[in-house]
């Protein structure tokens, strides 16, 4: 997918602001049992416009900022003060009557009660991966997810590093896998369970920063298993988890069962995202170690 600017993705955002379409869009059908939602096909659009959105401001602005000679730091607080407050506002504007949960927002925001009450609430990332951002990589993304009775149902992310947008509207075909499998960790702290899924499978490591980019990188078939155990949050996962499950991956915690959103509590410390031919595989090996 060529890259696109900021322009081109505010011309996409207007033209599904306000629409009401009949469509519907399905889902292939996922590997641990979620009931599966059918949200408008203007929802699964405008995910797709406000992650494109969002990461071509943050291209446009870690330029702007780095040309500057901003630190570190700033450049970090700015992307995620700018993508934050972009998505809020566009959601606001699109969806009025729906609930946001931000990783950037306030801590009474998050605790919002009403939130828990709406059966439809957009959980975003803004900035996931912000010091990959801050030190110049590509391997960051940006998450939007609108998540109905717990389950992820339209989802987008983008990586703009890559030039891409990956979204629940047009579910990514994932390539077949090869012969040898790899396990897919972060770059700086790669968890112990992770290491030993990868001992038990004779697994090659891919090493990566972002959670957005390492969940992408195995619906593009750049890896194959993807066991997170060191801890995140709903916003970490959401979007990533709807785009997965569109493209017929199997998602879970690590013992194997559902994720749920839109809880009181956003900490969801544990994710499995893996072709469902391997998904049985890796789960016995959590279950089987010590």
């Amino acid at each position: 997918m060529r890259r696109r600017d900021l322009r081109g993705a505010r011309d996409r955002l207007d033209s599904v602001r306000g629409s009401n379409p009949t469509g519907k869009v399905g889902f292939s059908e996922p590997c641990a049992d979620y009931p599966v939602g059918v949200p408008n096909d203007d929802d699964h659009q405008l995910a797709a416009a406000l992650a494109e959105q969002a990461g071509a401001a943050l291209v446009e602005l870690r330029v702007r900022l780095s040309a500057e000679g901003v630190d570190e730091r700033t450049l970090k607080d700015e992307g995620d003060r700018v993508a934050h407050e972009l998505l809020v506002a566009e959601l606001a504007a699109a969806r009025p009557d729906d609930a946001v949960l931000s990783e950037e927002a306030r801590a009474d925001e998050a605790a919002d009660a009403e939130r828990m009450d709406n059966p439809r609430v957009w959980i975003v990332d803004p900035l996931d991966g912000t010091r990959e951002f801050g030190e110049g990589r590509s391997d960051w993304a940006v998450h939007v997810a609108l998540v109905e009775h717990g389950v992820p149902t339209a989802g987008a992310v983008a990586l703009p590093g890559a030039g891409l947008v990956l979204h629940t509207g047009a579910p990514p075909v994932v390539p077949p896998a090869p012969d040898r499998l790899r396990v897919i960790v972060s770059r700086s702290r790669p968890p112990a369970q992770a290491l030993t899924i990868a001992e038990a499978l004779d697994a090659d490591l891919v090493e990566m920063g972002s959670a957005g980019a390492k969940a992408m990188a195995i619906v593009r078939g750049d890896a194959d298993v993807y066991p997170h155990s060191g801890g995140q949050y709903e916003w970490d996962s959401a979007a990533p988890v709807a785009v997965a499950m569109a493209a017929g991956l199997h998602c879970s915690r690590l013992d194997g069962s559902p994720l749920v959103y839109n809880r009181e509590d956003p900490y969801l410390p544990d994710l499995l995202i893996c072709r469902p031919e391997h998904a049985e595989r890796v789960l016995a090996v959590v279950r089987a170690a010590p």
